[in-house]
């Protein structure tokens, strides 16, 4: 177990998006939060106490959380002194990146040194089957976007919400660093070698009771050149009887790469199509954008012209709430799952 209170790390993170990580564990677990640790040259600012490492142990805080999702996930060469300090004054440390903690000799030996715990979630010793397809009980929702961070571990967190506090029996599922830093459990999917993509995430959402929901948190996008693969491994996992596209509407590239932002369309579409392959029933919930950059009236009015254009319900889930996607849902769905229809016949 990862113990809180955390001493949330970013680095010299180059913008907001960098420290995501952090962000969402700020956004949903606030109570964990001490405290942020920068570097100079940090551009990202997380709205909390900036605290030195000593500061924060002196507070209680019990778990220096690097907090920043890097280009390939490596982690510098110039942070190793920080986390050593981190370890030296009792912390133990987590981190998110593909790199793992113990790759580095001085950090490792300090672990030891100092008898602290190095927990690396994106990585798990859990061996997983190849999928199978295989049509399970139990329904699940899927987010899935436009480009990577739109919002679809957001939309997914905030789904679970409203379909617990509406009675439904509802669980997110998380398949990446963040999500398993806020849920307590989950896989960094994209860490996932591919031939077991699907499984691994079959083995996240087995067999469920007829009313249960797995909201499963999105990765990536179809579309993105860098992405796409771990995208279509989750949604053959997934078998989502639904999905929420997520979106971005000031967004023109895709991040990282110069390649054009596709169109809710194309997602949708390109999901339908992708999709029936595990679940012939799979549709389209409805629209989860992030409206950040818009004025109130300005979102307002994007998104019912966005629900106009798609005939679908399109709300911003922080601003707005996801109610017209969960109205949606209960008036989509009822009775028992296709596999489970002749038993209940």
């Amino acid at each position: 177990m990862i113990t809180p209170p955390y001493l949330l790390f970013l680095g010299d993170a180059p913008d907001h998006l960098a420290a995501k990580t952090a962000q969402g564990i700020v956004d949903w677990r606030r109570e964990w939060c001490l405290g942020q640790l920068r570097l100079p040259g940090c551009r990202a600012d997380l709205g909390i106490a900036d605290l030195s490492i000593s500061d924060a142990a002196g507070s209680g805080a019990r778990t220096f959380i690097i907090g920043v999702a890097n280009a390939g996930g490596v982690l510098p060469d110039h942070w190793t002194g920080v986390i050593v300090r981190a370890l030296a004054v009792g912390l133990d440390v987590a981190s998110g990146l593909h790199a793992r903690l113990n790759s580095k000799p001085e950090i490792r030996a300090a672990a030891e040194k100092y008898g602290r715990r190095l927990f690396d979630v994106r990585h798990t010793d859990q061996r997983f089957a190849t999928g199978n397809g295989t049509k399970r009980s139990g329904r699940r929702l899927l987010t899935v976007g436009t480009d990577c961070s739109v919002g679809k571990k957001y939309t997914a967190l905030a789904m679970e919400r409203e379909m617990r506090t509406r009675g439904l029996d509802a669980d997110f599922v998380a398949t990446g660093q963040t999500g398993v830093f806020i849920s307590g459990r989950g896989i960094a999917i994209d860490a996932v070698v591919a031939d077991f993509i699907s499984g691994a995430v079959e083995w996240l959402s087995p067999d469920a009771p007829d009313d249960h929901w797995d909201v499963i948190e999105g990765q990536g996008s179809l579309f993105h050149p860098s992405f796409a693969g771990v995208s279509l491994g989750l949604l053959h996992g997934a078998q989502p009887d639904a999905f929420v596209v997520c979106h971005e509407p000031k967004r023109h590239k895709m991040r990282g790469v110069e390649h054009p932002l596709p169109t809710i369309t194309d997602v949708v579409d390109l999901t339908l199509r992708c999709g029936r392959l595990t679940n012939e029933a799979t549709r389209c919930l409805g629209i989860a954008v992030n409206t950040q950059a818009l004025t109130e009236s300005e979102a307002r009015a994007y998104l019912a012209e966005l629900s106009r254009q798609h005939d679908l319900p399109a709300t911003d889930p922080l601003r707005f709430g996801v109610g017209l996607l969960v109205d949606r849902l209960l008036g989509e769905f009822s009775g028992p799952t296709p596999a489970n229809r002749s038993e209940a016949r």
